[in-house]
């Protein structure tokens, strides 16, 4: 099958610059809801039969438009939700945004059992994060859009794909999308790795600091 990743549209922590990762989350801004509808016009015609969101408020605005058009009915899935920040849940400083990414890092790099303070284990994460692609897969959708969050997409990817666009540390921005087709029970392939937003680059708004969406 095929498998969208896409990172939801631009929120107010992104613009801020916090680590906004518990529920329900900040909502989607003007270019956020922008975002989203261009997004919806590229997809629309890929022969998405079922979209899944995040327990977070944003996934569920960024998938809206092209569940409107489409008629399709986004499933909720909490594994899906973004890597919990913890201790560091909506600061901005640098001292935790460094923290909050270095740990990220040592997850990229390999050490799984090293705990974000006062949150989850890589090896965690991964856990729910595959239970819940597990539960997309199981009505064999030929197509399936994912709306969920910056640090998990690359974080899963890293870890359960391969293929020549194998990122690792590579940002993915508001709306950009990563294309893999496979099964959980085969693996998966990296298709295409589009760290710019899906409706353009137009669209991208390289002003705003978003922690998670930047290089790792």
């Amino acid at each position: 099958m095929r498998l969208y990743l896409l990172r939801h549209g631009q929120t107010h922590a992104n613009v801020s610059g916090a680590l906004d990762t518990a529920h329900p989350g900040l909502e989607l801004t003007d270019l956020g809801q922008q975002q989203a509808r261009a997004a919806a016009r590229e997809l629309d015609g890929a022969g998405i039969d079922a979209i899944a969101v995040s327990t977070l408020t944003r996934t569920s605005q960024t998938a809206r438009p092209l569940a409107d058009v489409s008629g399709l009915t986004p499933t909720v899935h909490d594994g899906l939700r973004e890597i919990s920040a913890g201790d560091f849940e909506m600061c901005s400083d640098q001292v935790s945004v460094h923290a909050f990414l270095e740990t990220i890092g040592a997850w990229l790099d390999g050490d799984l059992d090293r705990v974000m303070p006062g949150g989850e284990t890589g090896t965690g994460f991964l856990a729910r994060y595959d239970e819940a692609i597990a539960e997309i897969c199981t009505g064999n959708p030929a197509s399936a859009l994912v709306v969920s969050h910056g640090a998990a997409i690359r974080t899963w990817v890293t870890h359960r794909a391969t293929g020549e666009h194998a990122p690792v540390h590579e940002g993915l921005h508001n709306t950009g999308c990563v294309t893999l087709d496979g099964s959980p029970e085969d693996g998966w392939v990296i298709v295409s790795w589009q760290r710019e937003p899906i409706g353009g680059a137009r669209l991208d708004d390289v002003t705003a600091p978003d922690p998670t969406g930047d290089e790792l």
